[in-house]
Order: structure tokens, then sequence, then C-alpha cells
């Protein structure tokens, strides 16, 4: 006798239910794959990893470096000479803190010599035929000698005041010279230098490596006819959604990851005063990254495509390759008219919107233009680029064109 079970009603209509959104979301089951394979992959997971671990032992060497006593020593001969040293070791202190100037007595040149190529004293200060002459091994150390030239005119202004009669500020009167923007605020040129560039190494790393890493996937599965069977389960356009909504989210997590660590590493630096707007610029460019990044992943699986084999990947990619070098290029090497120019540009917004916004040099409402525009661009790439993928992925005869891939038939 056959016994059958029957399975309660709610049962069956859970399952019957997951079954069905299952199979209406094809893409959502090419996405989790995606996910999964990146996940499980031991290089991805190695490469993020010591990239984590780089930015942290950067940061932590830029804290131990910037926390750094820097300590010069001069060898002096007499008392006019370490008064000298004296004079510039309290000025740059006042100037700087991590820097202090110390003297050590010697006897004369040979002693001083000795001391400089032992490593014991920096350089020697002495007199020479016509003033003071300060000597090292090479070529003296610029903070050294300004502080010792600041130390010199500051006691020969003394000496000829005295001896004309006035003071050392009467003749300084009107030598006093004050820093100033137009938009009055505080300008950190090197910091925002320092942090476009971040975005722009960001930027290219994770396009370069997820848009390479879906293009060999899209021209493996078609090197080896798979495609072919995934595309009697479900439409090349399910396909392609699924691949580039996958490798975006992984894409964004790992840049989300990177740009947290960073934003830790700053809060131990000097910068940290820096960091509500250095996090502005980062949310930024976020919602730039993630928007510009579904164009890219669009247009590295339609290059995908249009190999044949993996060797052809190097000239179908070629065009993508450009724009990011650009992008990471225009990073550093633009600025005033062109810069502004460049962050509504879609793509070369996604780095240099964001370097407009830690400068302050954006109004509110450009960014928001701005990431409109990159929006508009990336919905009119993935709408072009999914037809020429559909039209090309199938096509086994040699590398196709786009110009191919634009006529063929359906």
């Amino acid at each position: 006798m056959t016994t059958i079970q029957q399975r309660p009603l709610d049962d069956v209509t859970a399952d019957d239910a997951d079954a069905s959104e299952e199979a209406g979301r094809p893409w959502a089951v090419v996405a989790a794959r995606e996910v999964v394979v990146r996940l499980t992959n031991r290089a991805f997971l190695v490469s993020t990893l010591i990239t984590v671990l780089f930015i942290a032992g950067f940061s932590a060497f830029s804290v131990w470096e910037s926390g750094r006593t820097t300590t010069y020593t001069v060898a002096v001969q007499g008392a006019d000479g370490r008064q000298l040293v004296e004079r510039a070791a309290s000025a740059v202190t006042e100037s700087d803190d991590k820097v202090a100037i110390e003297t050590t007595q010697v006897t004369g040149e040979a002693a001083a010599r000795a001391l400089v190529d032992a490593g014991d004293a920096d350089a020697w200060l002495h007199e020479g035929t016509s003033g003071w002459v300060l000597t090292s091994a090479d070529d003296p150390d610029r903070v050294l000698r300004t502080a010792v030239e600041g130390a010199l005119r500051g006691t020969a202004l003394e000496r000829n005041a005295a001896a004309a009669g006035t003071t050392v500020e009467a003749l300084e009167q009107g030598t006093t010279l004050t820093a100033n923007r137009f938009d009055g605020q505080l300008g950190h040129t090197g910091f925002v230098k320092a942090a476009t560039f971040a975005f722009a190494l960001l930027f290219f790393m994770a396009a370069m490596m997820f848009g390479q890493q879906i293009a060999a996937s899209v021209v493996e599965e078609k090197q080896s006819r798979l495609v072919e069977i995934i595309a009697t389960a479900i439409s090349l356009r399910q396909l392609l959604a699924g691949k580039v909504v996958g490798n975006s989210v992984i894409a964004l997590g790992q840049v989300v990851l990177f740009a947290a660590v960073g934003l830790v590493a700053v809060s131990f630096t000097e910068f940290s005063r820096l960091l509500p707007s250095l996090s502005t610029a980062v949310v930024w460019f976020v919602l730039f990254f993630t928007v510009g990044f579904f164009a890219l992943a669009c247009l590295y699986a339609v290059a995908g495509a249009l190999a044949s084999r993996t060797e052809d990947l190097q000239s179908t990619t070629a065009p993508m390759t450009i724009v990011l070098m650009f992008v990471y290029v225009a990073s550093f090497g633009l600025t005033g008219t062109a810069l502004k120019v460049a962050s509504f540009v879609p793509i070369a917004s996604v780095v240099s919107m964001p370097g407009r916004i830690l400068s302050g040099d954006a109004a509110w409402w450009e960014p928001a233009l701005s990431l409109v525009v990159m929006a508009a661009f990336s919905a009119a790439t993935v709408v072009l680029g999914e037809r020429i993928y559909r039209r090309s992925l199938l096509q086994t005869r040699g590398r196709v064109s786009w110009r191919q891939a634009r006529t063929a038939p359906e």
C-alpha cells in the first residue's frame, strides 16, 4: 500500500509563493550567485584584507610621523654661535612644536667634522670670512637652515636698529603679509588634494577590478557555450541585470569599507577637525560611485559579450580603460574652470565633484544637478548597453564590433 503524505496548506502556499517569486526574478538569482562567488573567492578576500591593512598601516605611520619630534644638533665653537642657535631653536619651536634644535660645543673644525661624520651633529655653525657659515656633510636641511637664517636676520636687525637709533619694530613696520581667500574659508589645499587622489584611486581600483571580472565572466560563459544553456532558462536581459547588480553590490560594499577605514584613520590625525566636511564628501562620493558604476558595469559586460575569447578583452575593454585613466589623471591634473566642467561630466564627476565639495568650491545645488546628469547618463548607457549585449552575446563567430552589434537583428 502506498502512503501519500500531505503537507499542510500553509506550507504548500508558502513554498509555491517562494518558487513563483524566484521564477519571476531570475536576475536576483544571478545577482546572488555573483555575490556568493566574489565573497567565497580567496583572492578577493585576501586582496581586500591587504588593502584594509595597508590603509590602516599607512594611517598609523602618518600618525606616528606627525607626532614625532625632529631634533637637529648644531655644533658651535663659541658663545655667539650658541646664542644664535638658541634663538633659532626658540623661534622654530614657536612655529612648530614638533621641531627642536640643540647645540653641542666643539673646539674646532676637526672636532665638528668628526661629530657630523659620526651622525652626532647635523651641521657646524661657525664664522667665516664674510659672515656665518652652516657646514654639513650634505646640503643643510631646509628647516634648520631657515631657522638659523631667521636668527641671524633678527640679530642683525637688532644691531643695526640700535646703531641707527631706532627699533626693530619700526624697521619692520608695514612688512606683515596676511593670506586670505575670497570665500573667507580657511584653505587646506594639501589635504583636499590628498583626499581627491584617494577618491580617484578607490574609484579606479574598484572599476578596473570588478569591471574586468564582469567582462571575463561574460566571455568565459560565451566561450564555453554555457550562455546558450542559460539563455534557455532566463532572458539575456535578466542575466545582464543580475551580473550588473551583483557586482555593483560587492563593489559598493568594498568602497564603503575602505572609505570607513579611511575616515576612522583620519580621526586620529591632526586633520580630525575636518571630519565633518570630509564625511560629507565621502557620502557624495559613494552616491556618485553607485550611480556611475552601474553604467561602467554594463559597459564591461558588453565588452565581454563583444569578445569571442579571453584574449579579445584587451581590445574590447580599451574604451573603458581610457575613460578610467582620464578620470584618474583629472583628479590631480585639472584646476579652475576645467575642474568645474569635469565635475558635471559623467564618470569624471565621480571624483571631481566630491573633491570640489571638500574644498568648499561647490554650491549646494551643483552636486545634486551633477548627480542627476550622471543618473541620466547611466540610464541611457544601460539601455544602449543592454541592447548591444543581447545582440552580441550569442554570436560566436569571432569578435563582434560595436557597429555590428548595434545593427545586428534581435
